[in-house]
């Protein structure tokens, strides 16, 4: 009991300074944090003491925590000591430990890709080797997330690997020594055709607008520019101010690119360009997809707003609420939203209400009736809410249930693994293709592998059949469904041939990063990417580019100016967002 009474005394005392609003008086409100903060504690206690089994109080805080935090929206997160190692990648773009991507295959991690330059690299580590032990202790049965913590550590320590390289009888053994692994904002740059400079921008860590910076004043250097293309697709943003500072080598100094508002004071802030810039002049193209997102919605949007470069590509997510994190005891930290963000013309982007939740626990979208327009800086309309809408629409790319059944159950990264242990060197990125002979090797490689799939006819018919039984009408139809079936099955054996281009594409790309890594890998995308291509084209038409930014284009289906519906989205995965 006294020792009740002295945390609720520590309590008061803690939360006394602590600044209450929205709702209640900071008395009642003091009260109910108080009062849950008690409770909590009591329930600690009692479980400590009565629970048949030993408990976790560390893990049980942290699932509270979670669940609490979960109710408000996805940004708002717990870190606890040993995850900072991971937001300081987000932040920083660096990590400690031997620089390779890996993924879970079966019982076993194996390694998807070592970054060009990395420990992983220099020690010969190789795409499809399989992890069976890390420092003697056998990988069989670790998730993902168990391997990723184990392999990362303090630069200089060493790890040493079991690997199964697929092909080889005997396990190789590794010792790697842990180095300050950093990623590139900018993983490639380059030209995608005589006149048309090419930035592909993956993340906003520190250093992005630098990097930006000294890519285009490069490209500009060395070729004679006619316009430059920015490719933000699938960036899930990162920090403020380096989406500020990118926009700053565009847009001259002084103009407002975003302006964040919270519920407290210092939470509301303009951030202005500050700096002279390098380029006001060059058409620019930003690509954007459904999985681009924060900062990239602030470089988007305020390219669009301001009317310094044309958007092209699928909608953006429409993220824009801020995170800041705040320290807490025992090195712990958290995540929490504390603004919103405005882009230039004075409209907020987020897409999903997070302060309204359905009964089923789903959090909707802001209601047509709350989205308002504006206007940009040369008075073209624009709408706030359901992200950064394109000025230009590419449809987003579909596979077949055939490519995409090949690629998630790794018998195209399987059958890369084969072909790089089979074939020393390749042609350059640019001019490797998949010849009719490799395309036949990977059709007798996957011929006698499992890659089961079901096309939407198939679960359309299967819906019949269900339903058909129901009402007992399923025996009058037999004969036909059955037949369906059949046919069914005869136009699935030559989905490889119908759909040919699509695995070739896919199997291209895996076989060249062996060879040329993450570069690689985007340099032989380029030629056949239809964004690049549309936003090339724009570049290249000076009066479709000057008709777009004077709000006069109208792309062809579009019947004007209108305020973004529910089903006028074509979200993509998840990005990640930071």
């Amino acid at each position: 009991m006294r020792k009740n009474k002295a945390l609720f005394l520590l309590l008061i005392l803690f939360f006394g300074s602590i600044r209450f609003s929205y709702g209640q008086s900071p008395s009642e409100q003091g009260f109910e944090i108080l009062k849950n903060l008690d409770i909590y504690s009591n329930v600690i206690k009692e479980l400590n003491t009565n629970y048949v089994d030993e408990i976790k109080p560390g893990e049980l805080s942290k699932t509270a925590i979670d669940a609490m935090l979960e109710s408000l929206d996805p940004y708002t997160n717990f870190i606890t000591e040993t995850e900072i190692e991971d937001y300081k990648f987000i932040t920083t773009g660096e990590y400690g430990g031997i620089g390779a991507l890996i993924h879970q295959q079966g019982e076993y991690v194996v390694i998807s890709e070592p970054y060009e330059g990395s420990p992983a690299q220099k020690n010969d580590l190789r795409a499809g080797d399989i992890i069976l032990e890390i420092n003697g202790l056998s990988a069989k049965g670790k998730s993902y997330a168990d391997v990723s913590a184990i392999l990362k550590g303090q630069a200089g320590t060493p790890i040493t690997l079991k690997l199964q390289r697929p092909g080889e009888s005997a396990p190789i053994e590794k010792t790697i020594s842990r180095e300050t692994i950093h990623i590139d904002n900018i993983p490639y740059s380059g030209m995608v055709d005589n006149n048309i400079g090419y930035i592909k921008l993956t993340s906003f860590t520190q250093k992005a607008a630098a990097e930006v910076k000294q890519a285009f004043i490069k490209l500009r250097e060395k070729n004679e520019l006619k316009g430059i293309i920015i490719d933000i697709r699938g960036n899930g943003g990162g920090l403020l101010n380096e989406a500020v500072d990118i926009t700053n080598i565009f847009v001259d100094r002084g103009q407002d690119v975003v302006t964040t508002k919270g519920k407290l004071p210092d939470k509301n802030h303009t951030y202005k360009t500050m700096s002279a810039p390098v380029d006001l002049t060059i058409p620019i193209a930003v690509l954007v997809d459904g999985s681009s997102a924060s900062a990239s919605e602030i470089l988007s949007g305020a390219m669009q707003d301001l009317d310094r470069g044309v958007i092209i590509g699928r909608r953006t997510f429409g993220k824009g609420l801020v995170q800041n994190v705040v320290p807490l005891s025992f090195n712990a930290q958290m995540k929490v939203t504390v603004a919103k963000y405005y882009i230039p013309s004075g409209r907020c982007i987020q897409s999903i209400d997070y302060s309204h939740k359905t009964k089923e626990g789903v959090f909707g979208k802001i209601p047509d009736s709350l989205i308002a327009a504006f206007k940009t800086k040369d008075g073209r309309t624009v709408y706030e809410g359901r992200g950064i809408k394109p000025d230009i629409h590419t449809d987003r790319k579909a596979y077949s249930n055939i490519a995409l059944a090949l690629y998630s159950k790794y018998l195209i990264f399987d059958y890369a693994t084969t072909f790089r242990r089979e074939h020393p060197t390749i042609p350059s990125p640019e001019s490797f293709e998949i010849t009719d002979s490799i395309f036949n090797a990977f059709v007798t490689y996957i011929s006698d592998k499992k890659y089961d799939y079901k096309t939407k006819t198939e679960e359309a018919l299967e819906d019949l059949r269900q339903d058909a039984e129901k009402e007992n009408y399923f025996n009058a139809i037999k004969p036909e469904y059955e037949a369906l079936r059949k046919q069914m099955d005869t136009d699935k054996k030559s989905d490889l041939t119908k759909f040919r281009s699509q695995i070739e594409e896919l199997l291209k790309q895996e076989i060249v990063s062996r060879y040329y890594f993450q570069k690689g890998k985007i340099l032989s995308s380029i030629k056949t990417d239809k964004d690049i291509a549309e936003a090339s084209k724009t570049l290249l038409n000076q009066d479709l580019y000057r008709s777009i930014l004077a709000g006069t284009y109208k792309q062809p289906g579009d019947t004007g100016d209108k305020k973004p519906a529910e089903d006028d989205s074509d979200e993509e995965d998840d990005p990640g967002i930071n």
